[in-house]
């Protein structure tokens, strides 16, 4: 299959806004796939690269040669060109990998390059997530979606069980099954604006603590224990604890889910940055020690329990676990019950809650009204410094906002961060317009993507965001963690917007440490 064909499928998809149309453009891209070729048609349409690090970031996509005029590449021949970039390794690789990226891009036509631009970055802003590949695959294979998701599911990956279902039909979904050992993917749970809303969709629940850890599903089949991410990444060399934790218990095979943590000497969460870090660090064993939180039984000793309610998984896990590996939760059909448990929880330091149905199965991979979260939003007005062009869906436009607060003390700004999200297209017009207005030196449109264009710090844009980081990144010391853009605030000056030291306050409340900030 011609890496083409599926430039242009993309392209389609991204100039549909129907559902309907997306999955069918999706399943006309699949059937022409070869065998071989699915899980590369699956990671790309789903806007992914199978290699997850290539090393390649956007400084070496500044400078690419002219684009090639005809298409020749093919879909595998790219795969095992980012397949040798990311094995480039020891002195001289980050040259060697800018020397292939830009082998493969001369190769590409302009389509093309947008496409592997957009790859590369993460970037494919086409409307077309995993979930609308898997229901496009599906279709592709004349197989039943829910069949194909729970295959997907046991199996950790789209990709497998996209091939199984081309090749073999429904009958080879049948032939997926939950393995000790091998990660399958998580249950996600999906926002609730409030308690009230939560339990207006679901009710009677059980409301849980929701923990700003890390997610973790742990594997024991005898004394072998396996530790994966909610990326599915392996990390048992790293939790130690986790391991003896798991192997303790009073069983022989389990799956299980929840979040791991810090806690400081008062039981309370550390910021997330703390374990975030020491998940990241090999040899766990001698930094900050992580305290395992479970809140779902997936499996023991031979029964799978993903096709039970909620309320009989919770009832196997508290027969197996003691109070302290359990995520503390009520069940109710009182709002106000579940409204003053929240409270607790937000006073104890943690994100806010979950609301589970009692009836859900666990339903991996897939954000539904099984599991609802509920967490207070915090929102600035901050000034826009600067703008990135954008790239895949986005080219042409001025996309990547950077963030400011006003410094009270220069009455300059101090940048928090940078962020994309919840933009549409009318917002994209208008602000490339805006900020082209503003641009302290000529840009032109459309220009190279991630290039940044610094503007004059007049507009002031009001932003969510989960929370406030310690960041030795910026120089106010400080990071918004996924900020995302509510709307322009024209009725407010850059001296309205919020201050750094607001930010800092909202750090500091949150318990987050406090210092100087770095230099």
């Amino acid at each position: 299959m011609l890496l083409a064909d599926l430039a242009a499928a993309s392209l389609a998809v991204a100039s549909t806004p129907a559902r309907s149309q997306k999955v069918e453009l999706l399943a006309a891209a699949l059937r022409q796939a070869e065998p071989a070729e699915v899980p590369v048609v699956v990671a790309y349409l789903s806007g992914d690269l199978r290699q997850r690090r290539t090393g390649v970031g956007w400084k070496s996509l500044r400078e690419l040669p002219p684009p090639a005029p005809e298409p020749s590449l093919e879909v595998l021949d790219v795969d095992g060109a980012f397949e040798s970039i990311a094995r480039c390794a020891g002195a001289g690789s980050q040259a060697e990998r800018a020397r292939r990226i830009g082998a493969l891009f001369e190769r590409a036509t302009a389509p093309e390059q947008r496409l592997l631009a957009a790859l590369v970055s993460g970037e494919l802003r086409q409307g077309a997530l995993e979930s609308l590949v898997a229901d496009a695959a599906a279709r592709a294979a004349g197989v039943p979606v829910a069949d194909l998701r729970r295959a997907a599911m046991l199996c950790g990956a789209l990709a497998p069980a996209a091939v199984a279902a081309l090749q073999d039909g429904a009958a080879a979904l049948a032939d997926f099954r939950l393995e000790v050992l091998r990660p399958l993917q998580p249950m996600l749970a999906s926002p609730a604006t409030s308690i009230d809303d939560a339990f207006a969709r679901v009710c009677p629940a059980a409301v849980e603590w929701k923990v700003d850890g890390v997610r973790v599903q742990v594997h024991r089949l005898g004394d072998v224990v396996r530790v994966f991410t909610r990326t599915l990444d392996d990390i048992t060399d790293r939790l130690p604890e986790v391991v003896s934790v798991v192997r303790a218990l009073d069983a022989d095979a389990l799956v299980l889910d929840g979040e791991v943590v810090a806690l400081d000497a008062s039981g309370r969460p550390q910021p997330f940055q703390v374990t975030s870090s020491r998940v990241a660090t090999h040899g766990g064993a001698a930094g900050e020690p992580l305290t395992a939180w479970f809140f779902d039984l997936l499996h023991r000793d031979g029964e799978d329990l993903l096709g039970r309610p909620g309320a009989d998984r919770a009832a196997a896990l508290d027969a197996l676990l003691p109070a302290a590996l359990r995520v503390p939760r009520i069940v109710t059909d009182d709002p106000a019950a579940a409204a003053a448990f929240a409270a607790d929880a937000l006073a104890r330091g943690h994100e806010g809650v979950v609301v589970k149905s009692l009836d859900a199965t666990y339903d991996a991979g897939r954000r539904g009204v099984g599991w609802l979260k509920v967490k207070p939003r915090h929102t600035l007005d901050l000034v826009v410094l600067a703008a990135e062009w954008g790239h895949g869906r986005r080219h042409g436009w001025l996309s990547n906002l950077h963030l400011g607060a006003v410094d009270p003390v220069s009455g300059g700004h101090v940048m928090l961060g940078k962020t994309f999200k919840g933009l549409t297209d009318e917002m994209l017009r208008w602000q490339t317009r805006r900020l082209l207005d503003l641009a302290e030196t000529p840009s032109a449109p459309g220009g190279n993507a991630g290039l940044v264009v610094h503007v004059r710090p007049e507009l002031v844009v009001e932003v969510a965001f989960d929370g406030v980081q310690t960041s030795p990144r910026y120089p106010g010391g400080v990071a918004l963690r996924f900020a995302r853009v509510l709307r322009f605030r024209e009725d407010k000056t850059a001296a309205e917007a919020d201050t750094i030291d607001t930010v800092r306050a909202i750090r500091d409340a949150s318990g987050q440490p406090t210092g100087s900030p770095p230099t």
